[in-house]
């Protein structure tokens, strides 16, 4: 190879195009399809001035080298992370410069899709200090925190803990003759373990520890605590903390462990907006709620059931406008024509992927309403607790988690859905759905495993059946848990009245029946356990049904009444978007049908009824699939994906992509001298031997 030019690197022919129609025609005339104004619901979704917001954050990542995208595929983890540093810096920065609010800078975070060093800062950090300081905690810990001053984690799950809170064994045992309390892990699994920003980034912590007064314990509480100098960044002694290594997904956040050996930090330590420790006597004041602390971890859920809908929503727009470009085979029976040309048919015209796609879209649009009611209720319930009134919170509480539990769900295998969907280049990291799985993939497990918390809606749903049965719970406008429960009590016999499709298409009718199905599995359950000694443990798999029941009944509620009250849309618009409220409430029965079936409340021929009409709806959506995920307003800069892009030049991006691929940088593989040559070369030896012969 002397003298041979390795440094060339692979490109394509720049004379070739796609065979047409190509992906800008194809997805022009799917645009002309639509029945309704795409601005119009996408203004409707994120309000003019959010949606403004949101098109010129994109406009100013889209020039800016720290959110550079083009090299993410490519890089080690290393590369990465140094590389979301330099993304975090400059967000500060462009904060600034450019005098963004908050709102403007989640979008940045959002639009850049994925987690960094400093995202728990924002995420956990931060919100922690905001429910749990008091006014002069505030002064010390939130306000450096707002300016970058100090950087923090939040140090809850450990390594032999995670759901299991009151489990947790890091202690933190007061001293009343210092006014200190000793941090202090006994044991390896007492190790902080996955705590996100904690590995190399961190140097404060909202550490959960046991709070022991006297040899007495008062179970985990919040301690904001710092763990490197302010100075060099170093551990600071009686610390021990590092990164916990290579992960599935969330390579650019530096998730760590820490363990304390008898770490010393002063009172003001102890976040005490609700409990506190008296200096000196050691004397502990409970709050005034126990549940108090619940506000956080209602605020963090609900932003996880709203994140799920713009998860799920990327997923669809690059799978929805990719199957309206790609083309497979041709229908004998119905051959689709262009210019009077027979061409095969684009993959989105084929039932089964609708089928698998237009229900993903009907998920997008129901859970914009469930995390706008999430919101609502979120408020409500912190401007009661202002007053002393904690009446919500239980619901409040109980509903989040159950929430979060199934519109993660939702989300992950509808992700996955989109993915294969995208058939063979769905595997490719280039589609942009690959890497954004694995990262999205670890919400079914933080902020709660989403197993356990169906028993937290499920203990609350159980004691409100118990409370409605025994008459000491009345209805009210912001409880329907109790509202549904009464009704069903007060006739357990009732059946589904719909006697064809069209009258399935009702939503008093559909939001009865999800109603009813929950109620019947919820007074199921409440027998096994209270009349027939079943044991909670025995009776986990029904209580993630009930949880499950109970939280698809809010979501098709809040779909059907949030637009009943969406004034602002107009016939077009509402027309659509009622036909995906029915799709999912029809859809959801469907899939859930043994439990519909088994309350007694639909009839086989029903089921058939249901069955028949979610194909009828899919049939429905089919002119308005691409402009209903255009509506959803995702710039590509967010997709990073050849597939889903907005223009529809899928092929020639996948080849642009191909192109960047370092493997492709060099004619030949440098481990051709040593792994490929010897063998090949053996071989030629051989030939030129044996043609001597």
């Amino acid at each position: 190879m002397t003298g041979f030019n390795n440094n060339v690197p692979t490109k394509f022919p720049k004379h070739l195009t796609p065979k047409g129609p190509n992906g800008p025609e194809l997805l022009e005339a799917e645009r002309a399809k639509a029945s309704f104004d795409v601005n119009a619901i996408s203004k409707f979704m994120y309000g003019e001035k959010f949606l403004a917001k949101m098109n010129n954050v994109a406009r100013v990542l889209e020039s800016e080298p720290a959110f550079e995208k083009t090299q993410r595929y490519f890089q080690g983890r290393p590369e990465r992370i140094a590389h979301a540093y330099e993304k975090d810096k400059r967000l500060i920065e462009l904060t600034k410069e450019l005098n963004w609010d908050l709102e403007e800078r989640r979008i940045a975070n959002m639009w850049y899709d994925q987690s960094t060093p400093y995202s728990l800062h924002y995420g956990m950090f931060m919100p922690t200090l905001e429910g749990q300081c008091n006014e002069e905690q505030r002064k010390l810990f939130l306000e450096p925190a707002l300016r970058h001053e100090i950087i923090g984690c939040y140090a809850q799950t450990e390594l032999g803990h995670g759901s299991n809170v009151q489990g947790l064994e890091t202690t933190a045992t007061y001293i009343p003759e210092t006014n200190e309390f000793d941090l202090h892990s006994p044991h390896l699994t007492s190790s902080k373990w996955w705590i996100g920003g904690l590995g190399k980034t961190a140097n404060y912590a909202v550490v959960m520890a046991r709070l022991i007064i006297h040899g007495k314990d008062y179970g985990p509480h919040p301690f904001c605590v710092q763990i490197r100098s302010l100075e060099d960044h170093r551990p600071l002694a009686g610390i021990t903390v590092g990164d916990i290594g290579p992960k599935f997904g969330y390579a650019t956040t530096d998730n760590g462990f820490m363990l304390f050996d008898h770490y010393r930090v002063p009172h003001i330590s102890f976040l005490s907006k609700f409990s506190q420790v008296k200096p000196g006597s050691g004397e502990y004041v409970k709050p005034p709620n126990a549940r108090l602390s619940y506000g956080t971890m209602v605020f963090v859920r609900a932003n996880i059931v709203n994140g799920n809908r713009i998860a799920l929503a990327r997923g669809a727009t690059v799978a929805v406008r990719y199957c309206a470009i790609r083309k497979q085979f041709v229908d004998a029976a119905e051959p689709r024509k262009w210019d009077n040309e027979v061409i095969e048919t684009p993959v989105i015209d084929y039932t089964m992927v609708q089928y698998r796609l237009f229900t993903v879209i009907a998920n997008i649009y129901a859970l914009h309403f469930t995390g706008r009611e999430m919101f609502k209720l979120y408020d409500l319930n912190m401007a009661e607790m202002k007053k002393g009134n904690y009446d919500l919170l239980a619901d409040v509480h109980s509903s989040s988690s159950g929430l979060k539990s199934l519109t993660t769900t939702m989300a992950v295998e509808g992700i996955e859905q989109c993915r294969r969907a995208c058939g063979g280049h769905g595997y490719s990291l280039f589609s942009g759905l690959g890497q954004f799985y694995q990262d999205y993939l670890p919400n079914v497990t933080f902020e709660g495993d989403n197993y356990v918390l169906t028993q937290q809606t499920a203990r609350y749903l159980l004691k409100t059946f118990r409370n409605v049965v025994a008459g000491k719970a009345q209805p009210s406008e912001h409880n329907q848990t109790i509202a549904y429960l009464t009704q069903y009590m007060q006739n357990p016999k009732a059946t589904c009245p719909a006697t064809s499709g069209a009258e399935l298409m009702n939503p008093e009718i559909l939001i009865s029946a999800f109603g009813f199905r929950a109620a019947f599995g919820i007074a199921q359950v409440a027998e096994d356990i209270d009349h027939h000694g079943k044991s909670w443990n025995a009776a986990l798999v029904d209580i993630a049904r009930i949880s499950k029941a109970h939280c698809q009944y809010m979501i098709v509620r809040w779909f059907f009444t949030g637009l009943q009250s969406a004034n602002e849309l107009g016939p077009n618009e509402r027309k659509v978007m009622q036909t995906l409220a029915y799709l999912f409430a029809l859809h959801t029965i469907d899939t859930e049908m043994s439990e519909f079936m088994m309350s007694g409340y639909l009839s086989p021929a029903q089921g058939k009824l249901v069955k028949d009409q979610v194909l009828e709806l899919v049939a429905r959506i089919r002119p308005d699939a691409v402009p209903l995920v255009d509506a959803l307003a995702l710039p590509d800069y967010y997709l990073a994906s050849a597939l889903g892009r907005s223009d529809g030049k899928v092929y020639e991006s996948l080849c642009e992509m191909v192109e960047r691929e370092p493997l492709n940088h060099t004619l030949v593989v440098e481990s051709y001298e040593n792994y490929i040559k010897p063998f090949v070369h053996k071989g030629l030896d051989r030939k030129k031997k044996e043609s001597k012969l």
